[in-house]
């Protein structure tokens, strides 16, 4: 295992530090655009499936992560091998704000809900009270 880790310069660490809630967890792998690019010139060199597939194993990577890489190798984009790994595409700034605003005005919308529940409640309460006060007090005048 050691030797796996050794022999994959330029990949990050494999498990989180040692603090926080997360600790122990594993960690998302990067791997530098030289590295990946040094993996993809070896695996190309081999012939057979065999020592490709020895070749993935001994730096504990994927089929799949040769073919992204060769995906965004072969577009021609500058440093297309830098490319942050797949996953939830970029977002813009205010994409980002309007999502927050969004579940904010929801989390907002819902503590109105039951705050004008709540007060139907305490007006309907008070209405009760003040009707029973009446009656008590009626009832305490025709008894004197």
């Amino acid at each position: 295992m050691a030797d796996m880790a050794s022999a994959a310069t330029g990949q990050a660490g494999a498990v989180a530090s040692g603090k926080g809630p997360r600790a122990g967890q594993p960690k998302r792998r990067s791997f530098s655009a030289a590295y990946k690019a040094r993996i993809l010139q070896e695996y190309d060199a081999l012939e057979t499936g065999r020592e490709r597939g020895a070749l993935l194993r001994r730096e504990g990577l994927y089929s799949s992560h040769i073919a992204d890489w060769r995906k965004s190798r072969d577009a021609g984009t500058v440093n297309a091998l830098d490319a942050k790994p797949a996953g939830r595409p970029g977002r813009s700034a205010a994409e980002v704000e309007n999502e927050r605003l969004r579940k904010e005005n929801e989390k907002l919308t819902a503590e109105l809900t039951r705050t004008k529940a709540a007060l139907e409640v305490v007006g309907k309460a008070h209405a009760l009270l003040e009707l029973l006060s009446e009656s008590a007090d009626s009832s305490a005048k025709r008894h004197k």
